[in-house]
């Protein structure tokens, strides 16, 4: 299936289809491979020594304002000793990266990631088809939490009330002592929240749930697997140009508990994760 997508991208009829109906295409193609991609990833794992248990998935949309919120999160059982020289900003900024990077490995290559000193953008194929365009991320970290945060800017999968930087997705990784003396729990939650889909706007919500929804979940529990696996994905800078500490970075607040809608003052940002 994904073969013949891709003969259909690169051939002559790739000349007439709109950005948005190319994004269509290939969300459905995607979303085609869920259910079976799914039961893979079901369960609790071992991955290189550490337990990652079965991620969770809570996705809702408010029917009054079509604003979807969509959070996955997983705990992440890992040897103490593995951690060490872990818990910094750069390795916050590197987790960032991997994020991405497993955006790109999960879609075959048909969504990568492009970057600016002051945007970041999710684009299909080639640069100008840009799906979302996101703010500089935002760092922040304390002893035990690490957040990383983009704001939705704009983009073909963003309908026109949902652009500006009221939404955004979210990177939220805590760390917890584990009842093993030489273990750590780490929780990990991806949220997206106060965004509003074009595909749910223009073609309906079921549509999206079934098609751009799923696919962001399943995409989430790919990266889950990847940060198991504690091989994280280098900085596109290959540095940090943000604080070297925990300490001296801004204390970590999830952006929905700054006010309901996820929008507060702007922490201090980082560099080009």
């Amino acid at each position: 299936m994904i073969r013949n997508l891709l003969r259909l991208l690169r051939g002559r009829r790739m000349l007439w289809l709109r950005p948005a109906g190319l994004a269509a295409g290939v969300l459905a193609v995607l979303a085609g491979l869920y259910l079976g991609i799914r039961r893979l990833l079901a369960g609790s794992r071992t991955v290189n020594g550490a337990v990652l248990h079965t991620p969770t998935d809570d996705t809702k949309i408010d029917r009054k304002t079509g604003a979807v919120r969509s959070l996955q999160g997983a705990d992440i059982i890992v040897d103490e000793e593995a951690l060490q020289g872990l818990w910094t900003p750069e390795h916050l900024e590197r987790l960032a990266r991997t994020y991405w990077k497993s955006l790109t490995v999960f879609t075959v290559g048909l969504c990568r990631v492009g970057y600016s000193e002051d945007e970041r953008w999710v684009y299909l194929l080639h640069p100008k088809v840009r799906l979302l365009t996101m703010q500089r991320p935002e760092y922040e970290m304390s002893e035990n939490r690490g957040i990383v945060r983009w704001r939705i800017e704009k983009g073909l999968l963003v309908a026109a009330n949902g652009r500006g930087g009221d939404g955004y997705l979210e990177i939220d990784v805590c760390r917890f002592d584990y009842p093993d003396w030489n273990k750590a729990r780490i929780h990990v939650e991806i949220e997206v929240a106060n965004f509003y889909p074009q595909i749910a706007s223009k073609l309906g919500r079921w549509l999206y749930t079934n098609t751009q929804s799923r696919i962001h979940v399943i995409a989430c529990h790919f990266f889950l697997q990847q940060l198991a696996k504690r091989d994280l994905d280098i900085s596109k800078v290959h540095s940090f140009g943000g604080p070297a500490t925990a300490e001296e970075t801004p204390d970590p607040v999830p952006a929905r508990e700054k006010n309901p809608a996820g929008v507060g003052a702007r922490p201090e940002t980082g560099s080009e994760a």
